[in-house]
């Protein structure tokens, strides 16, 4: 899909120094897709102690 928009030429600049790519549509990508990792992420945490755990930790250990 092609879109234009309008970025600060000194923030994709940056960016392409610092992810190594030549282009500045990867570079952008690879933001989006960060974008949607952190997020992803963030829902995880969310789940933090709410989810109950079935399993021997010890006998997971030993089958080594």
């Amino acid at each position: 899909m092609r879109t234009n928009i309008e970025i600060d030429e000194h923030l994709i600049s940056e960016a392409m120094k610092v992810t190594g790519h030549k282009t500045k549509k990867a570079t952008v990508e690879e933001g989006l897709k960060l974008i949607i990792q952190l997020n992803q992420q963030s829902e995880i945490k969310k789940l933090r102690g709410k989810l109950n755990w079935e399993g021997d930790l010890e006998k997971m250990r030993l089958d080594q």
